[in-house]
């Protein structure tokens, strides 16, 4: 990135090496900016359930330490990523990422009269991602058998761009403290598997420890405070300021409330990618080069 977008020819951009565990230098990266993007994270299910701690520091405590240079430096907005592990999580990964959505919404509690706000975009699976199923299964098509965890198993999917997309919507429409949760497609493992290698065998492997069979980004325990619009629903925090902003919402049309026992969850959703749309999506977002 430094090579492409250099910074005598972008003097607004600065590079940094550093790590969120430290907070020191996120106050010295942060200092004259007024917008924060945090996608920094340890992510994958099975290496947090070995290796516990360490997806705490980064995760939650790399999670505080961005909102205490935020808050010093003047930071005026503040974007986090989460995941849909994090809605009703059962591995740690998930657990360390909820706990990061709380510290993110309740920022908002301690700004004092600060210019601030803070709010969360949670999406599914980034298509084509490091370490997610689609590049795992290119790798292995070489061999002539895909493992699969199960054959049920279903997943949200947003493309990078997509992903950029919802940021600058939150950014642009975001009062501060609520979840912005996009509609997305689901696709089942299996079809992926059909999508990419076709010829290839299936060996059922069971799934990982932590792993879900299906993914919720909206649970029922989140209805009561859930808001749907046109395109992504809002989980907001249960308090007076955000009551009053959902009943004008609501009182306005932009936004009506789910029903009391709402979910949304990638197994039981109604819009789902077929074998032909996720090769279209491949060819259009990862590998237009790519054929079956």
């Amino acid at each position: 990135m430094s090579q492409k977008f250099r910074h005598e020819d972008h003097p607004g951009i600065r590079y940094f090496i550093g790590d969120i565990r430290d907070e020191k230098r996120l106050n010295r990266a942060f200092e004259n900016i007024d917008i924060v993007i945090h996608a920094a994270a340890l992510k994958q299910v099975t290496a947090a359930e070995y290796n516990p701690f360490e997806f705490i520091n980064t995760n939650i405590i790399g999670a505080e330490n961005i909102i205490n240079a935020a808050l010093n430096q003047k930071v005026k907005s503040i974007v986090a990523l989460s995941t849909d592990k994090a809605a009703a999580p059962i591995n740690l990964y998930g657990a360390t990422k909820l706990c990061s959505d709380k510290l993110f919404i309740a920022a908002n509690n301690i700004k004092g009269d600060r210019d601030f706000k803070s709010m969360i975009v949670r999406y599914g699976n980034v298509m084509g991602s490091r370490g997610s199923v689609i590049p795992f299964f290119f790798e292995r098509k070489k061999t002539g058998i895909l493992p699969i965890t199960d054959d049920k198993m279903s997943r949200f999917n947003i493309t990078l761009e997509e992903g950029v997309h919802w940021v600058m919507k939150a950014l642009e429409t975001g009062l501060g403290g609520e979840i912005f949760v996009p509609k997305l497609p689901s696709y089942e493992i299996k079809t992926v598997a059909e999508a990419i290698a076709p010829e290839c065998k299936h060996e059922i492997i069971g799934i990982r420890p932590g792993e879900k069979i299906h993914e919720d980004m909206v649970n029922d325990s989140d209805a009561l405070n859930t808001l749907e619009f046109e395109h992504h629903y809002i989980i907001h925090p249960n308090n007076q300021r955000w009551q009053e902003i959902r009943e004008k919402l609501i009182t306005t049309k932009a936004a009506h409330a789910v029903e009391d026992n709402f979910s949304y969850n990638s197994g039981r959703n109604t819009d789902w990618l077929s074998v032909k749309e996720l090769r279209e999506l491949i060819i259009e977002h990862l590998d237009p080069n790519f054929k079956v």
